[in-house]
C-alpha cells in the first residue's frame, strides 16, 4: 500500500466516524493539502505536527469535526496560520466563500501557494492583524489563538448580525465564558470526538446579541 493509499484510508475512516460525506474529489485535495503542507513545513516550520499520519487527525479530521457548526455563504478564519481550519473547510464546501487571515508573511505565503496549487477559487487570503480586517461575515472561525475575550475584542466586529462565531478549544473554557463582552453572547459549548485523537476539544458557538434581547450566559459541555 503507498503512503497516499494509507493516509486516504485514514482520513475516509476518520470522516465516516464524523458522519460525514464528502465526495472524492475534496478527499484528494485534503490529502494534497496534507502533503503541500509537509513539504512547506520541513524549511518554514509551520506546524509542530511533522508526520504526515498525524497531521490527517490533528489537522484534518481535528478541523473537519467542526464542520457542522458551520454556516452562512461567507466564512472568515482568523489566524489561520497554516489553514487551518479554513483551508479544510473551503475544501468541504467550496461554495462557500473563504477568507483566511494571518499576521505572519511566511504563512500567507503558504496560504496563497495553497490556494492556487490547489485550485481553491472561493479562497482570498488577507495578510493583516485581526483588528484591522474590514468586512462582516456570516461566520468567523478561529482555533485558539487567544481567550474568548481577546478574539471578540479583536475581531468582533467581523461577525454579521446574524451570523455564529465558532471558537475552536481544547479543554472546557469554563473561566474564558465568563470574560465574554457585552454584545455576544454564549450559545453553547459541544464537547467534539476527534477520531484517533485522545485529546479534549470543544466548540464554542458564540452569537451577537439582538438589541431587544437580554443577555444570556450559562452554556454547559
Amino acid at each position: 500500500m503507498s503512503d497516499r493509499d494509507r493516509l486516504r484510508q485514514r482520513l475516509v475512516a476518520g470522516l465516516a466516524a464524523l458522519h460525514l460525506d464528502l465526495p472524492a474529489a475534496a478527499v484528494e485535495r485534503l490529502l494534497a493539502y496534507v502533503a503541500l503542507l509537509a513539504r512547506w513545513n520541513a524549511t518554514y516550520n509551520l506546524s509542530a505536527v511533522r508526520d504526515v499520519d498525524e497531521m490527517v487527525t490533528r489537522h484534518l479530521l481535528d478541523s473537519l469535526a467542526v464542520l457542522p457548526y458551520v454556516r452562512g455563504a461567507t466564512l472568515a478564519d482568523l489566524g489561520s496560520g497554516a489553514g487551518l481550519p479554513g483551508v479544510p473547510f473551503a475544501i468541504a464546501a467550496p461554495q462557500r466563500a473563504v477568507t483566511l487571515v494571518d499576521s505572519n508573511g511566511k504563512k500567507t505565503r503558504f496560504l496563497r501557494a495553497a490556494a492556487r496549487e490547489l485550485g481553491l477559487s472561493n479562497v482570498r487570503v488577507v495578510e493583516s492583524r485581526v483588528e484591522a480586517v474590514e468586512g462582516t461575515y456570516d461566520c468567523v472561525t478561529a482555533r485558539a489563538f487567544a481567550s474568548l475575550a481577546e478574539m471578540l475584542s479583536w475581531g468582533g466586529h467581523l461577525l454579521a448580525a446574524d451570523g455564529v462565531w465558532l471558537a475552536l478549544k481544547g479543554r472546557f473554557p469554563e473561566e474564558e465564558l465568563a470574560a465574554v463582552p457585552p454584545g455576544f453572547v454564549v450559545e453553547k459549548v459541544d464537547a467534539l470526538a476527534v477520531p484517533g485523537l485522545d485529546a479534549e476539544r470543544h466548540v464554542v458557538v458564540i452569537k451577537r446579541v439582538r438589541p431587544d434581547a437580554p443577555e444570556r450566559q450559562g452554556p454547559s459541555a
